[in-house]
Protein backbone atom coordinates (compact mmCIF):
# COMPACT_ATOMS: atom_id res chain seq x y z
CA UNK A 1 0.00 0.00 0.00
CA UNK A 2 1.34 3.44 -0.90
CA UNK A 3 2.04 5.66 2.16
CA UNK A 4 -0.31 8.36 0.86
CA UNK A 5 -3.32 6.05 0.68
CA UNK A 6 -6.29 7.11 2.88
CA UNK A 7 -6.35 3.74 4.67
CA UNK A 8 -2.74 4.23 5.72
CA UNK A 9 -3.54 7.64 7.21
CA UNK A 10 -6.49 6.16 9.06
CA UNK A 11 -4.28 3.43 10.49
CA UNK A 12 -1.75 6.00 11.69
CA UNK A 13 -4.52 8.14 13.20
CA UNK A 14 -5.84 5.16 15.15
CA UNK A 15 -2.32 4.39 16.40
CA UNK A 16 -1.96 7.97 17.61
CA UNK A 17 -5.30 7.74 19.42
CA UNK A 18 -4.09 4.63 21.25
CA UNK A 19 -0.86 6.43 22.15
CA UNK A 20 -2.84 9.41 23.46
CA UNK A 21 -4.83 7.09 25.70
CA UNK A 22 -1.56 5.68 27.03
CA UNK A 23 0.01 9.10 27.58
CA UNK A 24 -2.82 11.43 28.65
CA UNK A 25 -0.32 14.16 29.52
CA UNK A 26 0.58 14.27 25.81
CA UNK A 27 -3.00 14.14 24.59
CA UNK A 28 -3.12 17.49 22.80
CA UNK A 29 -0.18 17.10 20.37
CA UNK A 30 -1.05 13.45 19.72
CA UNK A 31 -4.71 14.20 18.99
CA UNK A 32 -3.68 17.05 16.68
CA UNK A 33 -1.46 14.65 14.74
CA UNK A 34 -4.31 12.13 14.58
CA UNK A 35 -6.68 14.81 13.32
CA UNK A 36 -4.22 15.73 10.57
CA UNK A 37 -4.12 12.11 9.41
CA UNK A 38 -7.92 11.88 9.46
CA UNK A 39 -8.06 14.98 7.26
CA UNK A 40 -5.60 13.40 4.80
CA UNK A 41 -7.73 10.25 4.80
CA UNK A 42 -10.83 12.29 3.95
CA UNK A 43 -12.39 11.62 7.36
CA UNK A 44 -12.83 15.31 8.15
CA UNK A 45 -15.78 14.65 10.45
CA UNK A 46 -13.54 12.56 12.72
CA UNK A 47 -10.90 15.30 12.68
CA UNK A 48 -13.54 17.85 13.63
CA UNK A 49 -14.58 15.64 16.54
CA UNK A 50 -11.01 15.60 17.87
CA UNK A 51 -10.77 19.40 17.63
CA UNK A 52 -14.04 19.71 19.56
CA UNK A 53 -12.75 17.23 22.15
CA UNK A 54 -9.64 19.34 22.72
CA UNK A 55 -11.66 22.54 23.03
CA UNK A 56 -14.18 21.05 25.48
CA UNK A 57 -12.81 20.86 29.00
CA UNK A 58 -14.23 18.41 31.49
CA UNK A 59 -13.43 16.47 34.63
CA UNK A 60 -11.07 14.15 32.77
CA UNK A 61 -10.06 16.65 30.07
CA UNK A 62 -8.05 19.80 30.83
CA UNK A 63 -8.37 22.88 28.67
CA UNK A 64 -6.28 22.93 25.51
CA UNK A 65 -2.75 24.26 26.04
CA UNK A 66 -2.88 26.00 22.66
CA UNK A 67 -6.56 26.81 22.09
CA UNK A 68 -5.98 29.29 19.25
CA UNK A 69 -3.99 26.68 17.34
CA UNK A 70 -6.78 24.13 17.76
CA UNK A 71 -9.39 26.71 16.70
CA UNK A 72 -7.40 27.65 13.60
CA UNK A 73 -7.11 23.99 12.58
CA UNK A 74 -10.80 23.46 13.26
CA UNK A 75 -11.72 26.47 11.13
CA UNK A 76 -9.59 25.32 8.19
CA UNK A 77 -11.14 21.86 8.40
CA UNK A 78 -14.68 23.24 8.58
CA UNK A 79 -14.09 25.37 5.49
CA UNK A 80 -12.99 22.27 3.56
CA UNK A 81 -16.19 20.57 4.74
CA UNK A 82 -18.27 23.37 3.22
CA UNK A 83 -18.98 25.32 6.43
CA UNK A 84 -17.42 28.58 5.30
CA UNK A 85 -19.49 30.86 7.53
CA UNK A 86 -18.65 28.99 10.72
CA UNK A 87 -15.00 28.79 9.69
CA UNK A 88 -14.80 32.56 9.11
CA UNK A 89 -16.35 33.25 12.52
CA UNK A 90 -13.74 31.08 14.24
CA UNK A 91 -10.92 32.65 12.24
CA UNK A 92 -12.13 36.12 13.21
CA UNK A 93 -11.98 35.01 16.85
CA UNK A 94 -8.41 33.74 16.45
CA UNK A 95 -7.38 37.03 14.86
CA UNK A 96 -9.03 39.00 17.69
CA UNK A 97 -7.22 36.87 20.28
CA UNK A 98 -3.88 37.84 18.65
CA UNK A 99 -1.96 34.71 19.71
CA UNK A 100 1.77 35.14 20.28
CA UNK A 101 2.58 31.90 18.47
CA UNK A 102 3.02 31.90 14.67
CA UNK A 103 1.22 28.70 13.69
CA UNK A 104 -2.42 29.81 14.17
CA UNK A 105 -1.75 32.87 11.99
CA UNK A 106 -0.09 30.70 9.35
CA UNK A 107 -3.06 28.32 9.27
CA UNK A 108 -5.78 30.94 8.85
CA UNK A 109 -3.76 32.91 6.29
CA UNK A 110 -3.05 29.73 4.36
CA UNK A 111 -6.73 28.82 4.42
CA UNK A 112 -7.69 32.18 2.93
CA UNK A 113 -4.94 31.88 0.34
CA UNK A 114 -6.10 28.41 -0.74
CA UNK A 115 -9.62 29.74 -1.22
CA UNK A 116 -8.51 32.50 -3.57
CA UNK A 117 -8.47 35.38 -1.11
CA UNK A 118 -4.86 36.60 -1.42
CA UNK A 119 -5.65 40.12 -0.15
CA UNK A 120 -7.12 38.79 3.10
CA UNK A 121 -4.28 36.29 3.46
CA UNK A 122 -1.72 39.04 2.93
CA UNK A 123 -3.34 41.15 5.66
CA UNK A 124 -3.23 38.22 8.10
CA UNK A 125 0.43 37.48 7.34
CA UNK A 126 1.28 41.17 7.82
CA UNK A 127 -0.65 41.51 11.08
CA UNK A 128 1.08 38.44 12.47
CA UNK A 129 4.57 39.64 11.56
CA UNK A 130 3.95 43.11 13.00
CA UNK A 131 2.87 41.42 16.24
CA UNK A 132 5.58 38.79 16.49
CA UNK A 133 8.71 40.37 15.01
CA UNK A 134 10.73 43.46 15.78
CA UNK A 135 12.74 44.82 12.83
CA UNK A 136 16.46 44.30 13.25
CA UNK A 137 16.12 41.51 15.81
CA UNK A 138 16.58 37.74 15.47
CA UNK A 139 13.91 35.98 13.38
CA UNK A 140 12.57 32.85 15.15
CA UNK A 141 12.53 29.74 12.98
CA UNK A 142 8.79 29.29 13.53
CA UNK A 143 8.05 32.65 11.85
CA UNK A 144 9.90 31.84 8.61
CA UNK A 145 6.74 30.39 7.06
CA UNK A 146 4.88 33.65 7.76
CA UNK A 147 7.53 35.69 5.96
CA UNK A 148 7.59 33.34 2.97
CA UNK A 149 3.79 33.12 2.81
CA UNK A 150 3.47 36.89 2.84
CA UNK A 151 6.06 37.16 0.05
CA UNK A 152 4.03 34.66 -1.98
CA UNK A 153 0.78 36.61 -1.66
CA UNK A 154 2.51 39.88 -2.52
CA UNK A 155 3.83 38.36 -5.75
CA UNK A 156 0.33 37.21 -6.65
CA UNK A 157 -1.03 40.70 -5.91
CA UNK A 158 1.78 42.40 -7.85
CA UNK A 159 2.96 44.42 -4.85
CA UNK A 160 6.53 45.81 -4.69
CA UNK A 161 9.18 44.44 -2.34
CA UNK A 162 9.35 45.83 1.18
CA UNK A 163 11.46 45.16 4.29
CA UNK A 164 9.57 41.98 5.20
CA UNK A 165 10.12 40.65 1.66
CA UNK A 166 13.86 41.25 1.99
CA UNK A 167 13.81 39.31 5.24
CA UNK A 168 11.88 36.49 3.55
CA UNK A 169 14.64 36.25 0.96
CA UNK A 170 17.19 35.83 3.76
CA UNK A 171 15.34 32.94 5.42
CA UNK A 172 14.45 31.22 2.12
CA UNK A 173 15.65 27.59 2.57
CA UNK A 174 15.87 26.81 -1.17
CA UNK A 175 18.55 27.64 -3.71
CA UNK A 176 15.95 29.28 -5.97
CA UNK A 177 15.10 32.96 -5.25
CA UNK A 178 11.61 33.52 -3.86
CA UNK A 179 10.76 35.83 -6.75
CA UNK A 180 11.12 32.83 -9.05
CA UNK A 181 9.37 30.36 -6.77
CA UNK A 182 6.42 32.72 -6.26
CA UNK A 183 6.20 34.00 -9.83
CA UNK A 184 2.51 33.80 -10.90
CA UNK A 185 3.66 33.11 -14.46
CA UNK A 186 5.03 29.71 -13.38
CA UNK A 187 1.59 28.21 -13.96
CA UNK A 188 1.85 29.14 -17.62
CA UNK A 189 5.25 27.48 -17.85
CA UNK A 190 3.70 24.13 -16.97
CA UNK A 191 1.81 24.20 -20.26
CA UNK A 192 4.72 25.41 -22.34
CA UNK A 193 6.10 23.55 -25.35
CA UNK A 194 9.52 25.12 -24.84
CA UNK A 195 11.94 22.50 -23.39
CA UNK A 196 14.05 25.20 -21.73
CA UNK A 197 11.06 26.64 -19.89
CA UNK A 198 9.96 23.17 -18.78
CA UNK A 199 13.46 22.30 -17.55
CA UNK A 200 13.65 25.56 -15.60
CA UNK A 201 10.33 24.73 -13.94
CA UNK A 202 11.54 21.22 -13.11
CA UNK A 203 14.61 22.73 -11.43
CA UNK A 204 12.45 25.07 -9.37
CA UNK A 205 10.17 22.22 -8.30
CA UNK A 206 13.17 20.12 -7.31
CA UNK A 207 14.41 22.97 -5.13
CA UNK A 208 11.03 23.22 -3.42
CA UNK A 209 10.83 19.45 -2.98
CA UNK A 210 14.31 19.41 -1.47
CA UNK A 211 13.33 21.93 1.19
CA UNK A 212 10.15 19.98 1.99
CA UNK A 213 12.12 16.73 2.32
CA UNK A 214 14.56 18.43 4.65
CA UNK A 215 11.70 19.57 6.87
CA UNK A 216 10.05 16.16 6.82
CA UNK A 217 13.30 14.42 7.69
CA UNK A 218 13.15 16.12 11.09
CA UNK A 219 9.51 15.63 12.20
CA UNK A 220 10.21 17.09 15.63
CA UNK A 221 12.64 19.73 16.87
CA UNK A 222 16.13 19.25 18.21
CA UNK A 223 15.05 19.70 21.81
CA UNK A 224 16.80 20.72 25.03
CA UNK A 225 15.43 19.52 28.36
CA UNK A 226 14.06 22.06 30.84
CA UNK A 227 13.08 21.33 34.45
CA UNK A 228 10.75 23.70 36.33
CA UNK A 229 12.14 24.68 39.73
CA UNK A 230 9.84 22.44 41.79
CA UNK A 231 10.40 19.45 39.50
CA UNK A 232 14.17 19.90 39.59
CA UNK A 233 14.15 20.07 43.40
CA UNK A 234 12.12 16.86 43.52
CA UNK A 235 14.43 15.19 41.00
CA UNK A 236 17.60 16.02 42.95
CA UNK A 237 16.00 15.02 46.26
CA UNK A 238 15.05 11.63 44.84
CA UNK A 239 18.26 11.08 42.85
CA UNK A 240 21.17 13.03 44.46
CA UNK A 241 23.78 11.89 41.87
CA UNK A 242 22.02 14.08 39.29
CA UNK A 243 23.04 17.16 41.28
CA UNK A 244 26.28 17.05 39.29
CA UNK A 245 24.22 17.76 36.17
CA UNK A 246 22.16 20.49 37.84
CA UNK A 247 24.13 22.54 40.41
CA UNK A 248 21.21 24.97 40.77
CA UNK A 249 18.01 25.87 38.98
CA UNK A 250 19.39 29.24 37.89
CA UNK A 251 22.46 27.61 36.35
CA UNK A 252 20.24 25.00 34.68
CA UNK A 253 18.11 27.69 32.99
CA UNK A 254 21.18 29.57 31.82
CA UNK A 255 22.64 26.36 30.36
CA UNK A 256 19.44 25.62 28.46
CA UNK A 257 19.48 29.03 26.79
CA UNK A 258 23.21 28.80 26.09
CA UNK A 259 22.88 25.36 24.53
CA UNK A 260 20.09 26.55 22.26
CA UNK A 261 22.01 29.64 21.17
CA UNK A 262 25.08 27.53 20.39
CA UNK A 263 22.99 25.12 18.31
CA UNK A 264 21.43 28.06 16.46
CA UNK A 265 24.85 29.59 15.83
CA UNK A 266 26.00 26.26 14.39
CA UNK A 267 23.13 26.42 11.89
CA UNK A 268 20.82 23.85 13.49
CA UNK A 269 17.21 24.63 12.50
CA UNK A 270 13.94 23.72 14.20
CA UNK A 271 15.07 24.00 17.81
CA UNK A 272 12.77 23.46 20.76
CA UNK A 273 12.46 23.15 24.54
CA UNK A 274 10.79 20.21 26.30
CA UNK A 275 9.71 20.37 29.94
CA UNK A 276 10.33 17.35 32.12
CA UNK A 277 8.45 15.98 35.11
CA UNK A 278 9.77 13.48 37.65
CA UNK A 279 7.02 10.85 37.17
CA UNK A 280 7.43 11.00 33.40
CA UNK A 281 11.20 10.70 33.68
CA UNK A 282 10.92 7.75 36.07
CA UNK A 283 8.56 5.98 33.67
CA UNK A 284 10.98 6.61 30.82
CA UNK A 285 13.92 5.25 32.83
CA UNK A 286 11.90 2.13 33.67
CA UNK A 287 11.09 1.62 29.99
CA UNK A 288 14.83 1.76 29.24
CA UNK A 289 15.58 -0.66 32.11
CA UNK A 290 18.08 1.81 33.60
CA UNK A 291 18.15 3.63 36.96
CA UNK A 292 16.99 7.28 36.85
CA UNK A 293 20.43 8.33 38.11
CA UNK A 294 21.87 7.47 34.69
CA UNK A 295 22.79 10.90 33.32
CA UNK A 296 22.96 9.66 29.73
CA UNK A 297 19.19 9.09 29.87
CA UNK A 298 18.48 12.82 30.07
CA UNK A 299 19.05 13.72 26.37
CA UNK A 300 17.22 10.55 25.31
CA UNK A 301 14.30 11.58 27.52
CA UNK A 302 14.29 15.00 25.84
CA UNK A 303 14.20 13.39 22.39
CA UNK A 304 11.33 11.13 23.42
CA UNK A 305 9.30 14.08 24.71
CA UNK A 306 9.93 15.94 21.46
CA UNK A 307 8.81 12.91 19.44
CA UNK A 308 5.58 12.88 21.44
CA UNK A 309 4.92 16.50 20.45
CA UNK A 310 5.93 18.15 23.71
CA UNK A 311 8.52 20.56 22.27
CA UNK A 312 7.93 24.31 22.35
CA UNK A 313 9.67 26.09 19.45
CA UNK A 314 12.74 28.13 20.34
CA UNK A 315 13.31 31.03 20.27
CA UNK A 316 9.80 32.21 21.07
CA UNK A 317 8.66 35.54 19.60
CA UNK A 318 10.22 38.41 21.52
CA UNK A 319 6.95 39.44 23.17
CA UNK A 320 5.76 35.90 23.90
CA UNK A 321 6.15 34.31 27.33
CA UNK A 322 9.64 32.96 27.95
CA UNK A 323 10.13 29.20 27.67
CA UNK A 324 11.26 29.05 31.33
CA UNK A 325 7.68 29.77 32.53
CA UNK A 326 8.71 32.89 34.44
CA UNK A 327 5.71 34.70 33.00
CA UNK A 328 7.94 37.44 31.59
CA UNK A 329 8.22 38.21 27.85
CA UNK A 330 11.16 36.37 26.31
CA UNK A 331 12.91 39.64 25.40
CA UNK A 332 12.91 40.66 29.09
CA UNK A 333 13.91 37.22 30.37
CA UNK A 334 16.24 34.69 28.73
CA UNK A 335 15.95 36.46 25.41
CA UNK A 336 17.84 39.47 26.77
CA UNK A 337 21.31 39.99 25.32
Amino acid sequence: MRPDMPADHTTEAERLLRTAARYPEDQEPLLLQAAAHFELAGARDRASGLYDQLLTAGQDRPSAEHPQLVKALKAANLWEMGHEGEARAIMDGVQLAAPLEPTPWEIIAGCLERHDEPEAAHDIFTEALNLLLTPGEEVPYATHALLIGRHRTRRVLGLPHDAWDALADKVNPTSVPLDELHDPKRLWALGSDNPDELQAEINRLRAELGSYRTALSRPFPVAVLHWPEAELAELIAAYPPLAEEYPSHEIHLARVETALRELAAAGTPNLGVVTGTVPSYEAFAASEALPPTTASLLPLYATTLAARGRAVPWPPPRNATCWCASGKPYRLCHGAA
